[in-house]
């Protein structure tokens, strides 16, 4: 059976702890032929620890070089679309992180060049994989819960911006919490929701914690550099009634640690996904239903994997480009309403 030959756009964290970790895993499908990063030093030391043969400072030259099947884009949220778009007119298959670009007009390029080659694109969304909401869609989809009429969406940190990287800089990344850890949790509520039309959304963001201070659980900041919101707060109605509400932070005065949850409300039961709990009733009584035994799986690692498979048996993955798209015009449509403190018509 002939290898998948894949490349790695990128030698960041989430390269080394899920990409290259999970191709390596699968050696017996995949060969990991390329790596590449502007900080070539970075590149050459994952390359040595993962084996890989070929190491460049630049994705052109990578993809030039070798006649590669697939491409994984691990590069911070500026270079998604360049890095993806090119890897596709060479003829790759991408797996791109989340989100998928800075901006909707950027995705609907990296859409359109997917569907003119023929292309597998998606994107990271690895919440998908896990095995509370594969549970919960079934239940969804078997009709347990009726009409699902509200959401509310939880990716909150007391003290949580990262140290490293770019996450503090609007330039490079594009946004803050909402952009890097809202997305996700916005994503499972819109997916178990069935990506309702959306009527209008409204939204407030802030920055009143990190550009004073600079320690917290995740490493140090220069806080005089940030200039992403630390925390925002979004609204979405759909054109059936229904809603959605989403808080998200990097930094906000709360009393827990940390908090990522997706709350779903329908007519005949409700849900907290992370754990997953069932509100319910019977004729004399209210329920609550737990699942202790749901088995715990590696998000990151199944996503990837279910990936590879696509890419070999050229299967629709599961985070389609359509959906990926309503995403990204949401977080836009966020960040507009935040500046202009108009809501967004769909």
């Amino acid at each position: 059976m002939k290898k998948l030959k894949v490349g790695i756009i990128g030698a960041g964290q989430i390269a080394e702890t899920a990409h290259l970790y999970t191709y390596a895993k699968h050696s017996n499908n995949v060969e990991i032929a390329a790596i590449c990063d502007v900080n070539i030093d970075r590149a050459k030391d994952l390359a040595e620890k993962f084996s890989i043969a070929n190491v460049y400072d630049n994705h052109k030259e990578l993809l030039e070089k070798h006649s590669l099947d697939a491409v994984s884009v691990c590069v911070p949220n500026k270079y998604h679309a360049v890095a993806s778009i090119d890897s596709l007119k060479a003829g790759c298959h991408v797996l791109c992180e989340k989100p998928p670009a800075m901006n909707y007009e950027e995705a609907c390029q990296m859409h359109e060049t997917a569907k003119n080659n023929s292309r597998i694109l998606t994107y990271n969304f690895h919440f998908r994989h896990a095995q509370e909401v594969k549970l919960l869609k079934s239940m969804i989809d078997q009709g347990s819960f009726g009409e699902i009429y509200a959401a509310r969406v939880q990716a909150l940190r007391r003290r949580g911006i990262p140290g490293w990287g770019n996450f503090i800089s609007k330039e490079i990344q594009g946004g803050g919490p909402l952009i890097d850890i809202g997305v996700h949790m916005l994503d499972i509520a819109l997916y178990l929701m069935g990506f309702p039309e959306i009527e209008y959304v409204a939204a407030s963001a802030h920055q009143k914690i990190g550009n004073k201070q600079g320690i917290g659980l995740m490493g140090s900041w220069d806080h005089t550099k940030f200039t992403v919101e630390d925390a925002a707060f979004g609204f979405i109605r759909f054109k059936n009634g229904g809603s959605l509400n989403l808080e998200t932070s990097f930094a906000l005065n709360m009393k827990e640690q940390s908090v990522m949850n997706v709350h779903l409300f329908g007519d005949k039961a409700g849900a907290s996904v992370f754990p997953t709990q069932v509100f319910s009733e019977t004729d004399i009584s209210l329920c609550n239903t737990e699942f202790p035994f749901l088995q715990e799986v590696d998000k990151r690692y199944e996503s990837i994997a279910s990936f590879i498979e696509c890419c070999l048996d050229n299967k629709a993955p599961i985070v389609r480009l359509e959906e990926s798209l309503v995403l990204q015009k949401v977080i836009d449509a966020m960040y507009q309403s935040s500046q202009t403190g108009q809501p967004v018509i769909w």
